[in-house]
């Protein structure tokens, strides 16, 4: 099998081979050029140690020098050089105690997590696949390299890994391997937030974003994201709803675009659902005060796994007004916009579509055919570049207290009811008229 390698990847393996060592492309940068991808970066692997390496290039950068790793730099480019590698003893499910260097490619291949990441290649051997990775990738298989067991005690984020990666790729995972998950899933409560918090947004971004299910099937949410597991269990007996919250929340994520802050919020929107429900004498299931709930639980969430505060923010936004009623109306819509903000208002609407389109087929048609004309309305408006907060109003404070209002309270207070006369009829934002209709209020 052919792998046409990047020049300069070309140039650091035989710059190695030349100076007497063993160097090949490893890991994920073989597997996507095997289906077909563009692989996001280049890791090369050798038999020379750290410091023949950087004997062998003039520029490099010690990034890891203790497991192996020296960064050789070519033309502006930084390209990962692993000595092979024989990781010690694992004490904590996420760090080997030490590293033993070797000169056997087979020995830190079969260090590996999985047989599609434990490929090699160089032009001059072809490709070095001793654990079955083609087979794997030809059966579309996620499979440990080795006794899957092993592999997850050494790193427990494997787990989350062989999720995202069957996420990222469609395949499903082996047996045995889902075997092994099963049993280890709580040693995921030793690794880091951070740690989980990337895993985690990786699967949320595939295309395959409902493999949450899978975690959840796995045993993993239970650990990292337990509020799941009410949600999967909670039944919706609503003509509005024909799935459990937590499969209703997976047909929402299928209906969003791959957008982080978006995909997060439809995975959460509902989240509070069960912990608001309630059965009437009919046997009708209600979930009043479910938005409330579900933005507190999500900034809880989020807090817990370590995101950013403009994420936080994003999220909640989304979630507060998911079930906001907007009339599509000129008026409404604007007053939406200001009340939602216009950096959130594009993302609500896309979410508000995917939760609808997970919903039953029960007025389906009219809530669709609001969308519809709230959406163009929305189009409308930003077209015409219409006033919708204060940032676009055509006076500032500073204006008002040249006319004589006093720095403070006052001026906000004046400019709110200002931007309601624009928000009611975008025409008025004009200087002359809302100068002349300060005056009236002052």
């Amino acid at each position: 099998m052919q792998i046409k390698l990047p020049e300069k990847v070309k140039q650091i393996i035989t710059k190695l081979e030349a100076a007497g060592y063993e160097a090949y492309a490893v890991g994920g940068c073989v597997r996507d050029s095997i289906l077909g991808k563009e692989p996001d970066d280049w890791d090369i692997t050798t038999s020379a140690t750290p410091e023949q390496t950087k004997a062998v290039f003039g520029h490099t950068i010690d990034t890891g020098i203790q497991h192996g790793t020296v960064t050789v730099r070519l033309a502006g480019e930084s390209f990962e050089v692993t000595t092979y590698r024989i990781d010690g003893e694992y004490e904590d499910s996420r760090h080997p105690k030490n590293v033993v260097f070797t000169a056997n490619l087979v020995e830190d291949l079969k260090r590996r997590d999985f047989t599609i990441n434990a490929m090699a290649y160089n032009d001059r051997s072809g490709l070095v696949d001793v654990f079955g990775g083609i087979a794997d990738l030809e059966n579309k298989i996620i499979r440990c390299v080795g006794n899957a067991k092993e592999r997850f005690t050494e790193d427990a984020l494997r787990m989350m890994r062989a999720v995202r990666f069957s996420a990222q790729l469609g395949f499903s995972i082996d047996i045995d391997t889902e075997r092994a998950i099963m049993e280890l899933a709580p040693n995921l409560a030793k690794i880091s937030a951070e740690r989980i918090r990337i895993e985690f947004v990786k699967i949320l971004t595939s295309p395959n974003p409902d493999y949450i299910r899978v975690a959840y099937d796995l045993g993993i949410t239970q650990i990292v994201l337990p509020e799941l597991e009410d949600a999967f269990e909670t039944t919706q007996n609503n003509p509005h709803h024909l799935y459990t919250v937590g499969e209703h929340l997976m047909h929402t994520l299928l209906n969003t675009r791959a957008d982080k802050s978006l995909r997060i919020a439809a995975l959460l929107h509902d989240i509070g659902k069960p912990a608001t429900k309630t059965t009437d004498e009919d046997g009708i299931d209600h979930f009043h005060g479910h938005v409330e709930r579900s933005e507190e639980m999500a900034a809880e969430i989020l807090k817990r796994l370590k995101f950013d505060n403009d994420t936080i923010a994003c999220v909640r936004s989304y979630i507060r007004y998911h079930d906001d009623d907007i009339h599509p109306t000129q008026k409404s819509v604007r007053r939406a916009i200001n009340k939602v903000g216009e950096e959130y208002f594009g993302g609500l609407l896309e979410l508000r579509r995917a939760d609808c389109l997970a919903q039953s087929m029960y007025m389906r048609e009219e809530k669709i055919d609001t969308l519809d004309k709230v959406e163009a309305i929305y189009q409308e408006i930003l077209e015409k570049q219409q006033c919708v907060s204060l940032k676009d109003l055509a006076i500032t404070g500073n204006d008002l207290m040249a006319l004589g209002v006093p720095q403070g309270k006052k001026v906000g207070e004046l400019l709110s009811v200002l931007l309601e006369e624009v928000l009611e009829e975008p025409s008025r934002n004009t200087r002359e008229y809302l100068l002349k209709k300060a005056k009236t209020l002052i």
